[in-house]
């Protein structure tokens, strides 16, 4: 004896999605291509090109305000540049740093073709090689206040004379 089977037809019966009618039998994507819509591709490229020129946009905006102008001292001085981000590169004038523990800064001299202009780093810590044994110059970056003062924010020194010894006595040492 055979019992009756009321197992579902793997037909669907006319159906719509939306306000689309879809033909039994008709494979999923029917809707889709008959909408006259893009397909996925064209509207990812589309995502990703806004994207992009959205980033290019804030990208290009910001860098006027972080870009640094590489200035001589004696520019600095007589332009003072107010809320401008620049950086100044002189000699260290022998004798000029000073350190304060409170608030902790340091105070200092930069000099080149006869112009020579103090500096404030409000940092406790600066490079090691950062010191009045030896001629060194100095790379400032911050921006002068309005008595031509720096106010730097980063100090880089340079110290070719030191490095050029060196390696003058390791030349003579390795002979």
């Amino acid at each position: 004896m055979s019992a009756p089977t009321d197992t579902p037809s793997l037909e669907p019966a006319d159906s719509s999605v939306g306000d689309l009618p879809i033909e039994a039998g008709a494979p999923a994507h029917a809707a889709r291509e008959s909408s006259g819509g893009l397909g996925s591709g064209p509207k990812i490229i589309a995502v990703f090109a806004l994207l992009g020129a959205a980033m290019l946009v804030l990208a290009f905006g910001q860098a006027s305000e972080v870009a640094t102008y590489s200035v001589t001292v004696g520019e600095a001085l007589a332009h003072a540049q107010g809320d401008r981000r620049i950086r100044v590169e002189g000699d260290l004038r022998h004798g000029s740093i000073q350190f304060r523990e409170s608030p902790c800064e340091w105070r200092f001299t930069i000099e080149r073709d006869g112009h020579e202009m103090p500096v404030q780093f409000p940092r406790c810590v600066v490079p090691d090689t950062f010191r009045d044994d030896y001629d060194i110059q100095v790379v400032v970056e911050g921006r002068v206040d309005e008595h031509g003062t720096f106010l730097a924010d980063q100090i880089i020194p340079r110290c070719p004379s030191k490095y050029e010894e060196q390696a003058a006595q390791l030349r003579t040492a390795g002979s």
